[in-house]
């Protein structure tokens, strides 16, 4: 997804999550070609961008419209997601160099400046630089590729808002300074479980949000969650 695709992603994703634009709403490309000012082409790959995120329907001859947020499926996400995450934390632990670990921690450093600060748009970069230095000093192309794939589907719920719940730019700070704690002492174990945690925290807070907003969402689902991982889930219908 070019650039240009991306930002018109992130901006149309934020609409749909904060409730600007509800469920059912038709997405037409040449209106939203006038309001980002490009062609209809960026639109599409956004749209479709989106569909693969499950925030956007697509159907034969009727285009793209909103959809109601399923929280099962976006359940499904951050499980998945937290175990290639928490691998990644392991990895890395066992494997990145001296450059690699520095690296990890000085971004966390500004991290923590940002939170400290109430940047929310910066802690938002921040965080994102963060992860990647983590997957990919893991050492595992596939394994970067995949993280990065499902990381990407998730990314309308880590915009800005989201960090604005529960004081969760603080919260994360802290779950990253353990991770990068235990990255930087090679822990394996304590970095795989700080992973795993953190994004076990970043699923309660998306639904908190949601919660919060009286947000329409899909059929929601139980799970109990033991040392940062979901254990069982049923959906509740």
């Amino acid at each position: 997804m070019s650039t240009l695709s991306e930002r018109i992603s992130q901006a149309l994703g934020a609409d749909i999550v904060s409730g600007k634009v509800a469920p059912g709403t038709k997405l037409d490309e040449e209106t939203l070609a006038r309001r980002f000012k490009v062609s209809r082409s960026p639109v599409r790959d956004a749209l479709r961008h989106l569909a693969a995120t499950r925030l956007v329907e697509s159907e034969p001859r009727r285009g793209f419209s909103v959809a109601a947020i399923d929280v099962a499926g976006l359940h499904d996400m951050f499980e998945a997601v937290a175990e290639l995450e928490a691998l990644c934390a392991r990895f890395c632990a066992l494997r990145a160099g001296a450059p690699e670990r520095k690296t990890i921690e000085a971004i966390h450093r500004q991290a923590l400046g940002a939170a400290k600060g109430k940047d929310l748009g910066g802690y938002s970069r921040l965080n994102e630089a963060f992860h990647r230095a983590i997957y990919s000093a893991a050492r595992n192309r596939n394994l970067e590729a995949l993280t990065l794939e499902l990381r990407q589907r998730l990314a309308p719920f880590r915009t800005r808002v989201f960090f604005d719940v529960a004081d969760r730019m603080r919260s994360s700070s802290q779950e990253h300074d353990l991770l990068a704690q235990a990255i930087v002492r090679g822990d394996a174990d304590a970095a795989s479980h700080a992973m795993r945690s953190h994004a076990a925290s970043a699923a309660a807070n998306v639904m908190e949000y949601f919660r919060r907003h009286d947000m329409a969402l899909g059929a929601p689902s139980k799970r109990v969650y033991k040392n940062g991982a979901a254990v069982h889930k049923a959906p509740v219908r």
